[in-house]
């Protein structure tokens, strides 16, 4: 027996239509095979849905030098997936107070690697709730590091040396906001 698929409404139906260009094939070249795509995942409008780690960066006014560092390795795409992704989001301020010059450097063509691991050591696989960061807890990052967090006597979590500001769930996971730029060891 054949499994029966459910008809959608045509409210569902012509919405998902128009997103998608009402269905008509994409125009190509005379004589190319297939549309050459402009943008990965990250370019995908959805206003509907709750905002993934990066539409979280983006939208704040406080992330903007987070956003370009993002952009400039080209991880958004990843950022956009599923996760879950805990990202620990260095604020414009704390990258401002790195040394003079640092960040100009990390961001020429040639230190796109070093910035890529910087970046990756803000990231965790997986959600770790603002109650789960408790003192000496030691958390994987994706660039292979390690974090430790600690919780100081008045309740303030850090992580390393980063003050923990506060979190923004996310529908990929979540996004802590630090008052410091996290640097590999």
């Amino acid at each position: 027996m054949k499994p029966r698929i459910p008809l959608l409404p045509a409210t569902i139906v012509l919405p998902l239509l128009l997103a998608c260009g009402g269905g008509e094939a994409p125009a190509t070249a005379p004589g190319s095979t297939s549309a050459t795509p402009k943008a990965g995942q990250s370019a995908v409008a959805d206003d509907m849905s709750n905002p993934n780690v990066v539409q979280i960066a983006v939208a704040s006014p406080d992330h903007k030098t987070l956003v370009a560092a993002v952009q400039h390795v080209k991880y958004e795409d990843v950022l956009v997936n599923a996760g879950p992704f805990t990202v620990y989001a260095p604020t414009d301020a704390a990258f401002d107070a790195l040394p003079h010059g640092v960040l100009d450097d990390l961001m020429k063509p040639a230190n796109k690697a070093t910035l890529s691991d910087i970046l990756e050591y803000h990231v965790a696989l997986g959600v770790l709730r603002p109650e789960q960061m408790t003192n000496g807890r030691s958390v994987g990052m994706a660039n292979g590091g390690n974090v430790k967090f600690s919780v100081q006597e008045d309740g303030t979590v850090m992580i390393n040396d980063a003050k923990v500001l506060g979190s923004v769930p996310a529908s990929n996971g979540l996004v802590v906001v630090i008052d410091k730029v996290l640097l590999p060891q």
